[in-house]
């Protein structure tokens, strides 16, 4: 963390001759469990992880937001006058969308300074591990602070989600962000994204022997496009035709009946919701009362229902969860939102070099490119850095 927040320093002198008035940072995150199951108004269980975005931002003595970083080469240049959703697109929408909807949250955008923001992050992009709401959460807090504006991070939570939402276009729930600025060490966030109420259930993974495997496959995925937004649409028309607001309502009781009024398609979608649901609320359970090393079978079984009724799996992410799981792993399943992205593996110290050795192996054997490998570790939510 030291170096990107040293280098960030340097790096924002060096793009906009001063030093910044101050540093942030916000984690990507793992979800532990419950899968597409937030934008259903369910359950989730992520947590942040030991990989952040650093923004350093300084104030402006105009209206002006500018906003660079590391990872592109422009410079981005927007009035506060003239901040809509229409006039933010690329990678910048993620940052400048913050600014626009913390407007939609009370803050008078009129009365506020404008700001330079420089980029930064050791968070892998397109991996499923929410690089996304990393820069949203830094931003958001980073601005907050600056601005003086006295949300608090649920709020700057929604925040986030309206930005990605709306500036952005992808159809995301409150997940990512959630868990970005409210994690803490060694534990995760259990969110009910209907209420928006949170728990921290802690992890004890340390003292149990065991690590979160991250299996980054290479295979790049965009939730604004595609799959993701067909789910979404599948999920709204099962909770349309069954009559409730939102999946969160049906109980896995319920879906004999679901089975009798869904298209098979739409149906496998409903289960996977309803069942990933259950899932989750069986893993809080089961960490408060056995521990970690219990919940391999739900990680397990929550790929299965990805893999074969959300059907938002890839080979690459079926090859490094069956790979893991053969080579002593205690569970496995892929992670975010899919059609890419990442696995991971809950496996015990002692086992880490022989799954990674055989996923190496493996994904050469069937023709792959090579998996990114490391292992993470819980980490607390957005701060200020300096």
């Amino acid at each position: 963390m030291t170096d990107l927040r040293t280098g960030v320093r340097d790096d924002f002198a060096q793009v906009f001759g001063r030093e910044p008035d101050g540093v942030w940072s916000a984690p990507g995150r793992v979800n532990l469990i419950g899968e597409h199951t937030d934008y259903n108004l369910g359950f989730v269980l992520p947590f942040a992880i030991n990989r952040r975005t650093v923004a350093a931002v300084g104030v402006r003595d105009d209206r002006v937001l500018r906003v660079g970083s590391t990872f592109a080469d422009e410079l981005v240049e927007v009035s506060l006058d003239e901040l809509t959703p229409e006039a933010l697109s690329g990678w910048a929408a993620y940052p400048l969308g913050v600014a626009w909807s913390l407007g939609e949250f009370g803050a008078d955008l009129a009365a506020v300074p404008g700001v330079d923001i420089l980029i930064d992050s050791n968070v892998p992009v397109g991996a499923g591990l929410s690089s996304s709401a990393a820069i949203e959460s830094a931003v958001s807090i980073a601005l907050n602070e600056i601005w003086r504006l006295g949300l608090d991070r649920r709020t700057l939570a929604r925040v986030g989600q309206r930005a990605e939402n709306v500036a952005v276009g992808a159809p995301t729930g409150i997940m990512d962000q959630s868990a970005s600025l409210l994690g803490e060490r060694d534990a995760a966030v259990f969110l009910d994204c209907r209420s928006l109420e949170s728990q921290i259930v802690p992890l004890g993974l340390e003292d149990a022997g065991l690590e979160i495997l991250i299996i980054d496959t290479g295979v790049t995925h965009a939730h604004a496009t595609g799959g993701y937004a067909d789910r979404r649409r599948s999920c709204e028309e099962g909770a349309r035709i069954l009559g409730v607001e939102a999946l969160r309502d049906v109980s896995v009781a319920d879906l004999d009946r679901a089975r009798e009024l869904l298209d098979d398609v739409t149906f496998r979608r409903v289960r996977h919701i309803v069942t990933e649901d259950q899932r989750v609320l069986d893993t809080v359970r089961t960490l408060r009362e056995e521990g970690p090393a219990a919940i391999g079978p739900l990680l397990d079984a929550s790929h299965v229902s990805m893999r074969d009724d959300f059907e938002i799996s890839v080979p690459e992410l079926d090859l490094a969860v069956e790979t893991a799981q053969a080579n002593g792993a205690i569970g496995a399943r892929m992670t975010g939102g899919g059609f890419g992205g990442s696995a991971i593996a809950l496996v015990p110290s002692d086992a880490v070099s022989r799954v990674l050795v055989a996923l190496d192996g493996a994904f050469a054997e069937h023709g792959f490119g090579q998996p990114d490998l490391f292992t993470v570790r819980a980490s607390e939510g957005a701060r200020r850095e300096d």
